[in-house]
């Protein structure tokens, strides 16, 4: 058994190096520092132990999608930073505020709603999904529809931080390039209009099979699961 865990802490580390470096060699190409990059460890169907072993390795943040699984683990680890990623229930919108230090999947008006009234250290980031490649199997608000809720957003007085979307799988990363990059532009066009309580200094963007091309085309935040813990974890 010790040998087991030996093995897997190996395992997680050197996975979580080559990631490192993955990302340096991106910021390289794009004339970025690593240190704009916020790496997220997926963890969701990973237990607490595994989750040690890649906060003992350096990782801080680590992005959950399920509140009921959440809840246990960051009972045991509440000094690590956690990040909600999942497609959030309206009512159970304020319990996660409760547990997590962003949330990356604002997306509906009802949501906005089920929010309002919340401000200062009751709030985490938040972040509006928005699901640029249209695709119907994912969240998020449309892009044409995304500055009327970031308004929305900002008349709540809610503090809008970012966008996140989630890019089609492909085998070929480059053709999921111009989602990336069309999120960044609306990132820039949402900034430009100066609404109260939206900073837009958040774009997580890019998961295990894509995230290089997402730090290339501006990501802030990446979100990496199996490409650290493993299919199996």
């Amino acid at each position: 058994m010790l040998q087991q865990q030996n093995e897997k802490q190996v395992t997680i580390a050197a996975n979580i190096n080559r990631v490192r470096q993955e990302m340096a060699a991106a910021c390289d190409r794009a004339g970025r520092s690593v240190s704009e990059v916020t790496l997220i460890a997926v963890s969701k169907t990973v237990d607490v132990n595994a989750i040690s072993m890649a906060a003992s390795c350096g990782i801080t943040d680590f992005g959950e999608n399920r509140l009921q699984e959440a809840k246990p683990k960051i009972e045991q680890l509440p000094d690590l930073r956690w990040h909600f990623i999942g497609s959030l229930q309206s009512n159970k919108a304020k319990a996660a505020c409760q547990l997590v230090q962003c949330i990356h999947s604002l997306d509906r008006p009802a949501l906005v709603e089920a929010l309002s009234g919340l401000s200062g250290p009751d709030i985490p980031k938040l972040l509006m999904q928005v699901n640029i490649s249209g695709e119907v199997s994912k969240h998020g608000v449309a892009p044409e529809k995304a500055i009327e809720l970031a308004k929305r957003i900002s008349h709540a007085g809610l503090p809008l931080c970012g966008l996140m979307t989630i890019a089609p799988l492909v085998e070929d990363t480059e053709l999921v390039r111009p989602i990336f990059r069309q999120l960044r532009i609306l990132s820039e066009k949402i900034r430009d209009l100066a609404l109260p309580g939206v900073s837009m200094e958040c774009l997580s963007m890019g998961m295990s099979g894509d995230f290089t091309v997402a730090i290339e085309e501006g990501a802030t935040m990446v979100r990496v699961g199996s490409a650290i813990f493993g299919r199996r974890y």
